[in-house]
């Protein structure tokens, strides 16, 4: 099962004078990581690199930024792919202390430094939504708003007009269920919509 983050943790590592400041945070897409990196590179404009690494479905990107290329980007992509992350940004920020580390050193810095930080941050299941949409007679709302009650349900939306559409997330290994013990329950009475 897949997992994310709840919210940005930070880590700092210090190895031979070198600063290697990381940090983890949710992120669904390549545009605001790159703005995430934008706005690290001004805030640090001291740093020698400012790597990042990113797993967000077809969006995941690997970026050395003037480390010898595959030690900084990838190692990063690849602690985050064995924790079996997605929708995660890992940045970090290097401050040169002046000894050089070699491609192993530097491969082992970037890893432990995001490692570290993932260490402390809270994961969380990513879970699959499925958005559905039903239309029922007013005198099945209440029946309706019960039966949802007792699923993870998200972003519910309800309309009147000639019936009641409710408009509503579902996890997507739990939608089947819900959908026949809805069309069970509502005797017939209750239509699917498409979305």
């Amino acid at each position: 099962m897949p997992f994310t983050i709840k919210s940005p943790v930070e880590h700092e590592l210090i190895i031979k004078k070198s600063r290697f400041l990381a940090c983890v945070m949710p992120m669904n897409d390549r545009a605001n990581a790159q703005q995430i990196v934008a706005s690290l590179k001004a805030a640090h404009p001291g740093a020698a690199h400012v790597c990042w690494a990113l797993l967000a479905g077809g969006q995941s990107a690997a970026v050395d930024d003037g480390e010898p290329s595959g030690t900084a980007g990838r190692p990063m992509l690849d602690v985050l792919r064995h924790q079996e992350l997605e929708g995660v940004l890992a940045t970090v920020v290097r401050y040169f202390g002046g000894v050089k580390l070699g491609a192993g050193g530097l491969v082992r810095a970037y890893t432990d430094s995001v490692a570290q930080a993932l260490l402390q941050a809270e994961k969380i299941p990513l879970l699959k939504l499925r958005t559905l949409r039903c239309t029922v007679p007013y005198s099945l709302e209440g029946h309706i708003r019960r039966a949802l009650a007792g699923y993870t349900t998200t972003g519910l939306a309800v309309e009147h007009g000639s019936q009641v559409i409710f408009s509503f997330a579902i996890t997507a290994d739990t939608a089947e269920t819900l959908i026949a013990q809805l069309n069970e329950s509502c005797h017939g009475q209750l239509g699917w919509l498409n979305t």
